[in-house]
């Protein structure tokens, strides 16, 4: 792979709203994250001396706010849209200061016209909501944050 290939596949997996992929082929890993419009491209280990790739700028991620070490989160399982209920005149599967179990569904992500159900894997009191209704998520993007109890 030359770095035009590179770069051609960098284009088409950030145009298609993929997060990170991570790309291997006879003894040569490459792993791309993208945050923002920042894209960074560092290869893991190089086999062939032919394939030099040169790794972009990436721009410093946004300081996370401190968080209690004893709460738990609930992650997208898969990249799609967020929804709180099953239907738009629906309540909400969950607010904040609800009780849940694990197992509990919580939200819906829709990914090709499908709609997938998230369930907690812990018990816990919703502390936090992280998104949006119907905003777009990504693979492993913290939706919900549950405090013990």
């Amino acid at each position: 792979m030359n770095q035009k290939d590179v770069r051609d596949l960098v284009r088409l997996m950030k145009g298609q709203g993929v997060g990170e992929f991570t790309w291997k082929q006879e003894g040569v890993e490459l792993t791309v994250k993208f945050a923002g419009v920042a894209v960074g491209v560092a290869p893991m280990a190089v086999a062939a001396p032919a394939l030099a790739v040169v790794p972009a700028p990436v721009a410093a991620a946004p300081a996370a706010p401190a968080r209690a070490a004893d709460h738990k989160v609930v992650r997208a399982p898969i990249v799609g849209t967020f929804y709180r209920s099953p239907s738009p005149d629906s309540a909400p599967y969950v607010n904040v200061g609800d009780k849940v179990r694990k197992g509990q569904v919580v939200c819906i992500i829709e990914a090709m016209k499908l709609m997938n159900q998230v369930e907690s894997d812990v018990d816990g009191v919703v502390a936090e909501l992280l998104v949006d209704n119907a905003s777009p998520v990504q693979f492993g993007q913290e939706l919900f944050r549950l405090s013990p109890g």
